[in-house]
């Protein structure tokens, strides 16, 4: 029987500024001003989201042992043929949902609210059953072996989420470094596991809605997804080792702390190099469109090739205002240009960004 944790109220009760967590701080800290200001170079804010929330909708899935393909993806993505979707792939296209709906939520107000985080996770399971009422909520093992039971009683849950809530919103609460309450929170959200399904990817979504909430980063664009399916292991064992350990020892909370920076710093360097790779490439198509198409060149083009990695005639169409013809001889112009590779679904044309599809699966296949 595994030994029962009693969440604690926060803030903690601990001293957490320990000299290897600020060095850590300062390092995560560089590479995350690096990267906000990185991602203004990307004049189209939307190309970003859409193409770095499908890449994180994908690897927070995996997280779940939720598993679809990038081309799964694009072709979903598309509308063709979404009847031959499989539940996979529309799981992880919700999440992606999600997390811009959570953005639309928090942007303008700075406030990560209970009601915000109920509205993403009934985005990803399409239900609206709100925290968990009834008892019976278990964390097992592959094996079936419980390894920690969250709180059961319904008024009990929504007393630790509205500290959670005031621990996130207000800064006069916790005078920690935002990393740090952003380590502790993601812990404590998870150890509440105040949703029957879903905890694991609201959680993620809520890690990168604070750091836009609290203005480390201007877009959701710095996902922890990757690194935890990594170091899926050590992730759970940490998560785990607090709450066996009990709230009378701070070092399982300094060893979290310092894994979350870790992976801060680890995340933000991938996405750095991953948006200067899309800007890179973003530029090089300019540079062979903008003679091709000369005085018919707009900005929507090259829009249009970034936002949708696969688009299609009626994508063309919309974003350039032209007709139908006009918008497929575009592509066609476009494919043999070397930029778009040609596919065809049924009786529907589309057309694959193959740098930018390369670059994504390049970043997959760092270690």
């Amino acid at each position: 029987m595994n030994k029962p944790y009693h969440i604690p109220t926060l803030p903690l009760p601990y001293d957490l500024e320990t000299k290897e967590i600020l060095k850590q701080l300062t390092r995560s800290h560089r590479k995350l001003a690096e990267l906000k200001g990185v991602a203004l170079t990307i004049p189209n804010e939307r190309i970003l989201i859409s193409t770095l929330t499908l890449q994180e909708a994908k690897d927070s899935s995996e997280v779940e042992n939720i598993v679809t393909t990038q081309d799964d993806l694009y072709k979903a993505d598309l509308n063709v043929k979404q009847s031959i979707v499989n539940a996979s792939t529309k799981e992880v296209l919700a999440y992606r949902q999600a997390i811009e709906k959570g953005f639309e939520l928090v942007r303008g107000r700075r406030l990560l609210t209970n009601n915000i985080i109920k509205q993403i996770q009934a985005e990803l399971e399409h239900n609206r059953a709100g925290f968990r009422t009834a008892p019976g909520t278990k964390l097992e093992r592959s094996d079936g072996k419980v390894v920690y039971t969250p709180p059961q009683n319904g008024a009990e849950i929504i007393e630790y989420m509205q500290n959670l809530e005031t621990f996130i919103n207000d800064e006069t609460m916790s005078e920690l470094d935002p990393l740090i309450k952003m380590a502790i929170i993601h812990h404590q959200f998870e150890s509440i596991h105040p949703f029957y399904d879903g905890n694991g990817r609201t959680g993620r979504i809520v890690n990168i809605l604070y750091l836009v909430t609290t203005g480390l980063l201007d877009l959701p664009i710095l996902y922890l997804s990757r690194y935890i399916t990594h170091n899926k292991g050590e992730y759970y064992g940490l998560l785990q080792a607090i709450r066996d350990k009990g709230t009378d020892n701070a070092q399982e909370w300094v060893d979290w702390i310092l894994f979350v920076l870790k992976g801060i710093e680890e995340t933000a360097t991938e996405t750095i190099r991953l948006v200067k790779g899309i800007s890179d490439l973003m530029n090089q198509y300019k540079n062979v469109l903008r003679p091709l198409f000369d005085k018919q060149y707009k900005h929507e083009l090259l829009n249009n090739l970034f936002f949708h990695p696969y688009t299609k005639i009626e994508f063309m169409e919309r974003d350039m205002m032209v007709e139908r013809r006009t918008a497929s001889k575009y592509l066609d112009m476009i494919v043999n240009a070397g930029l778009l590779h040609k596919e065809k679904i049924g009786k529907v044309n589309y057309y694959i960004n193959v740098g930018l599809i390369d670059l994504f699966l390049n970043h997959a296949e760092l270690p």
